[in-house]
């Protein structure tokens, strides 16, 4: 997917980060806006409705997590994606922030081309683009849940459900493998993509989500102790 004409807020206190991202961003032909507290990020959020939003964890004002919250629960930029910077060794944060909605979260200190990456990735993902030219018109089904790949869109009994980028990756390759355990190492790979540095926790958050999302989930994905998952075959 081309970057032009494509929107990303950067959230982020230090101003010295912010103009490195912002120097990156707009050399892939990002439009770029920036804010360096929390009370102005939601409020540009709001206004400009981003494409994506880097969120820095420690901000000023309002933190965060708090602004994540927020975004989460205004209908109109609900499903912006979100990408969270953290300190490293802020663990909790980061399982606080992928309860909250997360898409997705880099350590600091970070390659500005590993985030141009990210970007990109969850871009492409979250605007349906298939993978490969397998997946275009690919359907996938289990009970009353239907899957549309290239549409990026999941119904139950005819009802549309709101899932995360993440989410709809990782219920992908439960579909696409019925019966199959599923380990969280390959879980992460599908879902995040080879070369990430992403804790198994990660996994358990986001299978709870699509648990509690899709009630019937809550069966039909088994946990398989001290390995992974299984998406029942019957």
């Amino acid at each position: 997917m081309s970057p032009a004409g494509r929107s990303i807020l950067i959230v982020e206190d230090e101003k010295e980060i912010r103009d490195l991202l912002a120097h990156y961003l707009g050399k892939e032909g990002f439009r770029v806006s920036v804010a360096p507290d929390g009370e102005t990020g939601f409020a540009k959020a709001r206004k400009e409705k981003p494409d994506l939003i880097l969120l820095d964890i420690l901000l000023p004002q309002m933190d965060g997590l708090d602004v994540l919250r927020k975004i989460r629960a205004v209908g109109e930029i609900a499903r912006t994606p979100v990408i969270m910077l953290t300190a490293k060794g802020d663990e909790t944060d980061r399982i606080v922030g992928l309860e909250l909605g997360a898409d997705d979260y880099i350590t600091k200190p970070f390659s500005p081309r590993e985030v141009v990456a990210r970007i990109k990735a969850i871009l492409r993902r979250t605007a349906g683009i298939p993978d490969d030219e397998d997946e275009r018109g690919q359907l996938l089904e289990c009970g009353g849940l239907r899957m549309d790949v290239a549409r990026h869109e999941v119904r139950v009994k005819g009802k549309t459900v709101s899932l995360t980028s993440k989410e709809f990756r990782i219920l992908k390759a439960f579909l696409s493998s019925p019966g199959r355990v599923l380990t969280r190492e390959s879980i992460l790979k599908k879902a995040w993509g080879e070369g990430i540095s992403v804790i198994d926790r990660t996994v358990d958050v986001h299978i709870a989500k699509l648990r509690r999302k899709v009630p019937f989930l809550s069966e039909a994905i088994e946990t398989v102790k001290d390995v992974g998952y299984k998406l029942r075959d019957d």
